[in-house]
């Protein structure tokens, strides 16, 4: 049988895993929480603690095929490798495909220009300094311990339970404009379909931009939501003048926009939502 085993269990590799399991699939998953761990069992999973303070159980990698690792790096690095290295380096063998959830935020600022995983990686936040070097990191066990990983760019994640359409509702979106500002966004259904095309089509060493076609402005998706609501949409607001949280301010730091051309092209992929107008209508009819 199957086993996917991941550290961490949030919004992108909850739908990745169910979409496993429900092809029969053995799914461990991780949670820095007791509490967590509980929840990831009352799933039909095993959950497991993992804080980046302490390696797993010794059997936690049994008969593990497939390997997600979308915990986030913190200040001291990854934590997965932190703790992990040595087992996933002796068993890199084992496993017969393995994704680590990266960010667009890698390619840093383009002033709104297209990127390609070809373009050259000058993050520009000290978030997306960490992901480069936990790529980095990880494609070093590719090359020296031949660890079947693929590297997935993502772009704004937006589903069930974190969209425009929800926060609108529950009035805490701000439609904030930053003159010349581009995002780009993927629904988190879109992310499972990619990850399963690449495990169909294994490319050990290979990046993926996991993006939709049509990257815009951010306050056109709420003025879209808004639209679809039949609300007004909230008013304008200037970034500089914007009371925006530190998190929240470091998402404007860089503008661009992404391709997807190899998800298509090497994968395959047909994106079920191709802009964030499929997107929000599906969300809203849920």
């Amino acid at each position: 049988m199957s086993h996917l085993l991941c550290f961490g269990l949030g919004f992108s590799a909850m739908v990745f895993a169910a979409r496993l399991a429900a092809k029969g699939f053995r799914v461990t998953a991780t949670s820095r929480s007791p509490e967590g761990a509980a929840r990831i069992a009352g799933l039909g999973y095993r959950g497991l603690i993992f804080g980046g303070t302490a390696p797993l159980p010794r059997d936690a990698f049994d008969g593990v095929s497939h390997l997600l690792i979308s915990a986030p790096p913190d200040a001291a690095g990854d934590p997965v490798l932190r703790q992990q290295t040595e087992d996933i380096a002796a068993k890199a063998r084992q496993f017969t495909w393995a994704g680590y959830l990266s960010t667009t935020g890698v390619y840093g600022d383009h002033g709104g220009a297209w990127v390609g995983e070809e373009t050259p990686l000058t993050p520009n936040t000290e978030r997306g300094e960490r992901r480069l070097a936990a790529e980095q990191a990880w494609s070093t066990l590719y090359r020296d311990h031949g660890l079947p990983i693929h590297i997935f760019r993502l772009a704004g994640i937006y589903g069930p339970g974190r969209n425009a359409i929800r926060s609108l509702r529950q009035g805490t979106t701000k439609r904030v404009v930053k003159q010349g500002q581009v995002f780009s966004r993927i629904h988190v259904e879109d992310i499972a379909t990619v990850l399963e095309a690449s495990m169909a089509r294994p490319n050990p060493g290979a990046a993926y931009n996991v993006c939709d076609d049509e990257p815009c402005p951010p306050q056109e998706v709420i003025v879209h939501a808004a639209r679809l609501l039949g609300i007004d949409p909230p008013p304008e607001i200037a970034f500089d003048g914007a009371q925006l949280s530190a998190m929240a301010k470091s998402f404007y730091a860089d503008s661009k926009r992404v391709s997807n051309a190899r998800i298509k092209r090497e994968l395959g992929v047909r994106l079920a939502f191709p802009t964030y107008r499929e997107g929000l209508a599906s969300l809203l009819k849920e």
